[in-house]
């Protein structure tokens, strides 16, 4: 027990540390598309799925977590693809990148979500979003303004969302506390 005292604690330092500390992180974005429908991802059943099947709808990007303290917002999300899904596409991409809040492989991540959220919207295998080489190519673009003309921060926790507009280009950042169904994000929806 006393070993998780110190060991608590010394996790929370590396992980606030790095983003912190790391968040800058250059990568060579010379080879990436400028247009997120150039990009595609693993779902969360094996399958690749290109963004440009996304054309002429919004899409919500969101990096989950099944162990978070935002957790709960899997049932604001859900309850936002549900009222405004034929405007807006949810797009659910776990990570394990803060504190390992994402332990569990595709199978067990589907599970949890279907069986203590009912999630229908579409969710996609495990990526990295942390500013570093491993972070997945449309994260890459997502938190790189060079790409897409506007944002430059990368997740810094768990539940941070990217709303991009029907012509793929972002309306805007929304780190974890904002809430899906906030006013912030369904005003763009209305």
């Amino acid at each position: 027990m006393k070993i998780l005292y110190y060991l608590v604690p010394i996790l929370i330092f590396m992980t606030f540390g790095y983003s912190f500390f790391f968040k800058d992180k250059k990568i060579d974005v010379s080879n990436f598309s400028k247009s997120i429908y150039d990009y595609s991802a693993i779902n969360i059943d094996g399958d690749t799925v290109s963004m440009s099947d996304y054309k002429d709808k919004k899409i919500l990007f969101v990096n989950v977590a099944s162990k978070c303290g935002y957790t709960y917002q899997y049932k604001d999300l859900q309850n936002l693809h549900e009222k405004y899904g034929d405007k807006v596409a949810v797009l659910g991409f776990p990570s394990n990148d803060f504190l390992y809040q994402e332990p569990g492989g595709n199978k067990k991540i589907k599970n949890f979500c279907s069986v203590n959220y009912g999630v229908t919207f579409p969710m996609f295998s495990k990526v990295k979003v942390k500013k570093k080489e491993s972070q997945h190519p449309i994260y890459t673009w997502l938190s790189n303004n060079v790409l897409n003309s506007k944002v430059d921060n990368a997740p810094s926790w768990n539940f941070c969302k990217y709303l991009l507009d029907e012509k793929g280009q972002i309306i805007g950042y929304f780190n974890s506390k904002v809430n899906p169904m906030d006013e912030q994000i369904t005003k763009h929806l209305k």
